[in-house]
Protein backbone atom coordinates (compact mmCIF):
# COMPACT_ATOMS: atom_id res chain seq x y z
CA UNK A 1 0.00 0.00 0.00
CA UNK A 2 1.30 3.62 -0.81
CA UNK A 3 2.21 5.44 1.76
CA UNK A 4 0.07 8.55 2.33
CA UNK A 5 3.16 10.69 2.91
CA UNK A 6 4.93 10.38 -0.02
CA UNK A 7 1.96 11.21 -2.09
CA UNK A 8 -1.39 13.64 -2.05
CA UNK A 9 -3.04 10.62 -4.21
CA UNK A 10 -3.76 12.95 -7.08
CA UNK A 11 -5.51 15.75 -4.34
CA UNK A 12 -4.49 19.39 -5.44
CA UNK A 13 -6.55 21.36 -3.17
CA UNK A 14 -8.05 20.06 0.12
CA UNK A 15 -11.11 22.04 1.71
CA UNK A 16 -12.14 22.15 4.80
CA UNK A 17 -15.32 23.31 6.49
CA UNK A 18 -13.66 23.75 10.60
CA UNK A 19 -17.32 22.24 11.92
CA UNK A 20 -17.74 21.68 15.72
CA UNK A 21 -15.49 23.32 17.82
CA UNK A 22 -18.42 25.27 20.17
CA UNK A 23 -20.02 21.50 20.55
CA UNK A 24 -16.52 19.67 20.96
CA UNK A 25 -16.60 22.89 23.66
CA UNK A 26 -19.95 21.81 25.50
CA UNK A 27 -18.52 18.13 25.37
CA UNK A 28 -15.77 18.76 27.63
CA UNK A 29 -17.14 21.37 29.64
CA UNK A 30 -15.52 24.30 28.48
CA UNK A 31 -16.24 27.56 27.40
CA UNK A 32 -17.03 27.57 23.57
CA UNK A 33 -14.07 29.75 23.01
CA UNK A 34 -11.82 27.11 24.26
CA UNK A 35 -13.40 25.42 21.40
CA UNK A 36 -12.31 27.82 19.01
CA UNK A 37 -8.69 27.77 20.51
CA UNK A 38 -8.34 24.15 20.11
CA UNK A 39 -9.76 24.37 17.02
CA UNK A 40 -7.72 26.91 15.69
CA UNK A 41 -4.60 25.03 16.95
CA UNK A 42 -5.40 22.08 15.13
CA UNK A 43 -6.16 23.87 12.01
CA UNK A 44 -2.19 24.70 11.65
CA UNK A 45 -1.43 20.85 12.71
CA UNK A 46 -3.55 19.56 10.04
CA UNK A 47 -2.53 22.30 7.31
CA UNK A 48 1.29 21.64 7.47
CA UNK A 49 0.29 17.53 7.64
CA UNK A 50 -1.20 17.97 3.92
CA UNK A 51 1.67 20.39 2.75
CA UNK A 52 3.86 17.20 4.21
CA UNK A 53 1.52 14.67 2.16
CA UNK A 54 2.34 16.83 -1.38
CA UNK A 55 -0.99 18.53 -1.36
CA UNK A 56 -0.49 22.31 -2.81
CA UNK A 57 -3.61 24.06 -1.22
CA UNK A 58 -5.36 23.80 1.54
CA UNK A 59 -8.35 25.72 1.88
CA UNK A 60 -10.13 26.10 5.44
CA UNK A 61 -13.64 27.91 6.58
CA UNK A 62 -12.55 29.83 9.32
CA UNK A 63 -15.06 33.25 9.88
CA UNK A 64 -18.54 32.94 7.31
CA UNK A 65 -20.12 36.38 6.72
CA UNK A 66 -23.33 34.74 8.69
CA UNK A 67 -20.86 34.52 11.33
CA UNK A 68 -21.41 38.00 12.36
CA UNK A 69 -24.70 36.97 13.74
CA UNK A 70 -23.07 35.37 16.71
CA UNK A 71 -22.27 36.82 20.38
CA UNK A 72 -20.26 40.12 19.91
CA UNK A 73 -17.85 38.49 22.66
CA UNK A 74 -17.19 35.06 20.63
CA UNK A 75 -16.58 37.27 17.24
CA UNK A 76 -14.47 39.28 18.95
CA UNK A 77 -12.21 36.37 20.14
CA UNK A 78 -12.41 34.65 16.95
CA UNK A 79 -10.89 38.04 14.98
CA UNK A 80 -8.58 37.97 18.00
CA UNK A 81 -7.63 34.26 17.11
CA UNK A 82 -7.26 35.31 13.62
CA UNK A 83 -5.04 38.31 14.14
CA UNK A 84 -2.59 35.68 15.61
CA UNK A 85 -2.37 33.92 12.46
CA UNK A 86 -1.52 36.91 10.57
CA UNK A 87 1.38 38.35 13.57
CA UNK A 88 2.61 36.49 16.29
CA UNK A 89 2.22 32.76 14.28
CA UNK A 90 3.03 34.48 10.99
CA UNK A 91 7.04 33.95 11.30
CA UNK A 92 6.54 30.20 11.93
CA UNK A 93 4.12 29.45 8.60
CA UNK A 94 6.89 31.73 6.60
CA UNK A 95 9.65 29.34 8.07
CA UNK A 96 7.55 26.25 6.81
CA UNK A 97 7.22 28.20 3.38
CA UNK A 98 4.00 28.46 3.73
CA UNK A 99 2.10 30.84 1.28
CA UNK A 100 -1.02 32.98 3.31
CA UNK A 101 -4.00 33.92 1.02
CA UNK A 102 -6.92 35.39 3.28
CA UNK A 103 -10.21 34.50 0.90
CA UNK A 104 -13.32 36.90 1.58
CA UNK A 105 -14.83 40.21 2.04
CA UNK A 106 -12.93 43.15 3.25
CA UNK A 107 -16.18 44.99 4.37
CA UNK A 108 -16.64 45.35 8.04
CA UNK A 109 -12.74 44.71 9.02
CA UNK A 110 -11.16 46.89 11.08
CA UNK A 111 -7.92 48.95 9.75
CA UNK A 112 -6.06 46.57 12.00
CA UNK A 113 -7.07 43.44 10.50
CA UNK A 114 -6.73 44.58 6.97
CA UNK A 115 -3.18 45.53 7.36
CA UNK A 116 -2.59 41.99 9.47
CA UNK A 117 -4.22 40.55 5.97
CA UNK A 118 -2.19 42.76 3.71
CA UNK A 119 1.70 42.12 5.85
CA UNK A 120 0.84 38.90 6.10
CA UNK A 121 -0.08 38.21 2.45
CA UNK A 122 3.14 40.19 1.08
CA UNK A 123 5.56 38.74 3.43
CA UNK A 124 4.57 35.20 2.01
CA UNK A 125 3.85 35.68 -1.50
CA UNK A 126 6.97 33.93 -2.83
CA UNK A 127 6.79 31.02 -0.34
CA UNK A 128 6.54 27.69 -2.58
CA UNK A 129 5.28 24.88 0.31
CA UNK A 130 2.04 25.06 -0.18
CA UNK A 131 -0.61 28.20 0.20
CA UNK A 132 -3.14 28.33 3.31
CA UNK A 133 -6.38 29.99 2.19
CA UNK A 134 -8.28 31.38 4.69
CA UNK A 135 -12.08 31.77 3.56
CA UNK A 136 -12.62 34.63 6.38
CA UNK A 137 -15.44 37.37 6.33
CA UNK A 138 -16.19 34.69 3.55
CA UNK A 139 -19.92 33.70 1.70
CA UNK A 140 -19.65 31.52 -1.83
CA UNK A 141 -22.70 34.27 -3.07
CA UNK A 142 -20.98 37.30 -2.03
CA UNK A 143 -18.07 36.14 -4.07
CA UNK A 144 -20.16 35.74 -7.21
CA UNK A 145 -22.02 38.54 -6.67
CA UNK A 146 -18.77 41.01 -6.08
CA UNK A 147 -17.98 39.21 -9.46
CA UNK A 148 -20.84 40.15 -11.03
CA UNK A 149 -20.48 43.45 -9.97
CA UNK A 150 -16.90 43.87 -10.92
CA UNK A 151 -17.82 42.85 -14.60
CA UNK A 152 -20.49 45.60 -14.02
CA UNK A 153 -17.92 48.04 -13.56
CA UNK A 154 -15.41 46.91 -16.32
CA UNK A 155 -18.28 47.40 -18.49
CA UNK A 156 -17.97 44.03 -20.52
CA UNK A 157 -20.87 43.60 -22.73
CA UNK A 158 -22.63 40.20 -22.26
CA UNK A 159 -21.45 38.48 -25.38
CA UNK A 160 -18.16 38.86 -23.40
CA UNK A 161 -19.59 37.30 -19.97
CA UNK A 162 -17.88 33.83 -19.75
CA UNK A 163 -17.22 31.25 -16.72
CA UNK A 164 -13.47 32.43 -16.88
CA UNK A 165 -13.96 36.06 -16.68
CA UNK A 166 -16.56 35.50 -13.88
CA UNK A 167 -14.29 33.37 -12.41
CA UNK A 168 -11.10 36.02 -13.16
CA UNK A 169 -13.01 38.36 -11.06
CA UNK A 170 -13.73 35.99 -7.79
CA UNK A 171 -11.85 36.03 -4.64
CA UNK A 172 -10.51 32.73 -5.58
CA UNK A 173 -9.52 33.43 -8.76
CA UNK A 174 -5.71 32.86 -8.68
CA UNK A 175 -6.82 29.69 -6.79
CA UNK A 176 -7.54 26.17 -8.04
CA UNK A 177 -11.30 24.65 -7.52
CA UNK A 178 -11.16 22.61 -4.65
CA UNK A 179 -10.58 18.62 -5.26
CA UNK A 180 -12.60 17.54 -2.27
CA UNK A 181 -14.31 19.12 0.38
CA UNK A 182 -14.93 17.90 3.76
CA UNK A 183 -16.97 19.02 6.49
CA UNK A 184 -16.75 17.51 10.09
CA UNK A 185 -18.92 17.54 12.76
CA UNK A 186 -22.19 15.44 11.02
CA UNK A 187 -23.38 18.03 9.68
CA UNK A 188 -24.34 17.69 5.50
CA UNK A 189 -24.43 20.48 3.26
CA UNK A 190 -21.95 23.56 2.07
CA UNK A 191 -23.29 26.51 4.16
CA UNK A 192 -22.55 28.62 1.70
CA UNK A 193 -18.68 27.27 1.15
CA UNK A 194 -17.30 27.32 -2.21
CA UNK A 195 -19.80 27.53 -4.33
CA UNK A 196 -18.51 27.87 -7.53
CA UNK A 197 -15.37 26.06 -6.92
CA UNK A 198 -17.58 23.10 -5.61
CA UNK A 199 -19.78 22.21 -8.83
CA UNK A 200 -17.30 18.95 -9.32
CA UNK A 201 -15.52 18.78 -5.56
CA UNK A 202 -15.75 14.94 -4.12
CA UNK A 203 -17.47 15.70 -1.01
CA UNK A 204 -16.87 14.05 2.38
CA UNK A 205 -19.12 14.56 5.61
CA UNK A 206 -17.53 13.20 9.56
CA UNK A 207 -19.27 12.87 12.27
CA UNK A 208 -16.17 14.28 14.29
CA UNK A 209 -15.57 17.47 15.93
CA UNK A 210 -12.83 19.29 14.03
CA UNK A 211 -10.52 19.33 16.69
CA UNK A 212 -10.57 16.04 16.77
CA UNK A 213 -9.78 15.32 13.10
CA UNK A 214 -6.14 13.92 13.34
CA UNK A 215 -3.75 13.05 10.54
CA UNK A 216 -4.88 9.34 10.97
CA UNK A 217 -8.28 11.23 9.98
CA UNK A 218 -6.73 13.12 7.15
CA UNK A 219 -5.44 9.86 5.71
CA UNK A 220 -8.10 8.40 5.50
CA UNK A 221 -9.28 11.38 3.16
CA UNK A 222 -6.58 10.83 1.08
CA UNK A 223 -7.04 7.07 0.74
CA UNK A 224 -10.76 7.85 0.14
CA UNK A 225 -10.33 10.78 -2.32
CA UNK A 226 -7.97 8.31 -3.88
CA UNK A 227 -10.71 5.61 -5.03
CA UNK A 228 -13.22 7.87 -6.71
CA UNK A 229 -14.19 7.82 -9.61
CA UNK A 230 -13.72 11.14 -11.45
CA UNK A 231 -15.30 11.49 -14.74
CA UNK A 232 -16.43 15.34 -14.36
CA UNK A 233 -19.06 15.41 -17.07
CA UNK A 234 -17.60 13.11 -19.23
Amino acid sequence: MENPKSSNQNLNHLAIILDGNRRWAKAHGLPKIQGHKKGYDNLKKIALAAFDRGIKYFSAFVFSTENWNRDKGEVDYLMDLVIKVFTSDLDELDKKNVKIRIIGSRERLSAKMIEAIESSEQKTKDNDGGVLCLCFNYGGRNEIVQACKQIVNDGLAGSEITETSLKDRMYTHDIPDPDMIVRTSGEMRLSNFLLWGSAYAELEFIDIHWPDFNEDMLDKVLADFAKRNRRLGK
